[in-house]
């Protein structure tokens, strides 16, 4: 069966240090993509740079800070980006279509299924779909970090084998090795903590917005539905294959589980919550590790509106996200049965129609 792999590819590679899009970087990836594509592999690519390639061809001295203005620039950037793709990609023989997602895309099922459905289509072509962030309608609130966390939801819409993050540092040191010489870097993440967060810096370039914590982030949206990340610098030849086969300049971040059923996927990381729980200790344990539902018993506050069937967020005592969940109550019938056991539930509701606040099946842990 062939391999799916999602290749992101940040503002910073792309483009000059004046901004404007860099051709020959285009031109490189676009060899390197293509060498895998006559390998048999099916690849995605994930690529920012759009309001970097329009803001000089429109005009502005600098990048634009306005939402309007990098509105604009992105309207011209996409079209000089995909034009540049399509060219370097041509004299491969390969073609390429163009799929702009919002993050309410992810949010709406349907929209998702749909933008799955043509993905599928475009595999099945052999024409490599090339994927942005709708720039052009999106507001600052609901982007998605420089296409980080896109990235991270397409490979696990498509279930990818393997995530590839590309960026202008050559993976996650322990110092920031610009300033600290005595920095190194590390090669491989079995689990990302506090700890691993607690060394990511802030953004990298003038040209991009995400820096190495929204690249952590998506590595732990991907990992936590069965996907491999990589995140490192590309760029030489043959360096986007030895990425791939784990001889890559850059971190290894190990994935946790299989691959999620479109359900999960979607109540994990496409959907909105209404509302929050918290719960006990021993709430969480039965969550994370035994394989059960929550019960009324170990909920110990709720905030929020949210209704029958809404998703909501449960987070523990130190106000760490666990997963998220659908919702058999509504928020003015949880408060009355906040910590109550079961046997008094029953008693205190006229009616029960499940005693489950979430029941297993409509759960995800978001714990690693």
């Amino acid at each position: 069966m062939l391999r799916r792999i999602v290749v992101k590819i940040g503002s910073s590679s792309l483009t000059s240090s004046e901004g404007g899009l860099n051709r020959d970087a285009v031109q490189y990836y676009a060899n390197e993509l293509a060498n895998l594509m006559k390998a048999d592999l099916q690849l995605l690519l994930v690529t920012s740079g759009a309001v970097a390639a329009g803001f000089r061809e429109i005009g502005y001295p600098e990048r634009p800070k306005l939402l309007h203005e990098k509105q604009a620039a992105a309207a011209v950037g996409q079209a000089l980006l995909m034009q540049n793709y399509r060219e370097a990609l041509a004299e491969h023989g390969i073609s390429a279509a163009q799929v702009l997602l919002t993050r309410s895309d992810f949010q709406n099922r349907k929209r998702t299924g749909n933008a799955s459905m043509a993905i599928e289509e475009l595999l099945r072509q052999n024409v490599l779909p090339i994927i942005n962030e709708n720039d052009t309608v999106s507001i600052d609130e609901l982007k998605f970090g420089d296409n980080d966390t896109l990235s991270a939801l397409v490979a696990n819409l498509i279930k990818a084998d393997h995530l590839i993050i590309l960026t202008d540092m050559d993976g996650l040191y322990t110092k920031d090795p610009r300033i600290d010489p005595s920095a190194s870097r590390i090669n491989r993440v079995t689990e990302i903590t506090s700890d691993i967060y607690a060394i990511a810096g802030g953004a990298g370039s003038s040209v991009g917005t995400g820096g190495m914590r929204s690249k952590i982030d998506a590595a732990k949206v991907a990992s936590l539905g069965g996907v491999p990340v990589f995140v490192g610098k590309v760029d030489q030849p043959g360096e986007l294959r030895a990425a791939l086969l784990g001889d890559g300049r850059g971190t290894y971040f190990e994935a946790h589980g299989a691959a999620l059923p479109r359900k999960k996927q979607w109540l994990g990381f496409f959907s909105t919550p209404f509302g929050t729980l918290t719960v006990d200790a021993g709430a969480e344990e039965a969550l994370i590790h035994g394989g059960r539902s929550l019960l009324p018993v170990g909920v110990k506050q709720t905030t929020g509106h949210f209704h029958t069937g809404d998703v909501v967020e449960v987070v523990n005592k130190a106000g760490e996200v666990l997963g998220r969940g659908i919702v058999n109550y509504d928020a003015d019938q949880m408060s009355d049965i906040l910590g109550l056991p079961s046997t008094e539930v029953i008693k205190k509701m006229e009616s029960v129609h499940r005693l489950e606040v979430i029941h297993r099946d409509e759960w995800i842990s978001l714990k690693a």
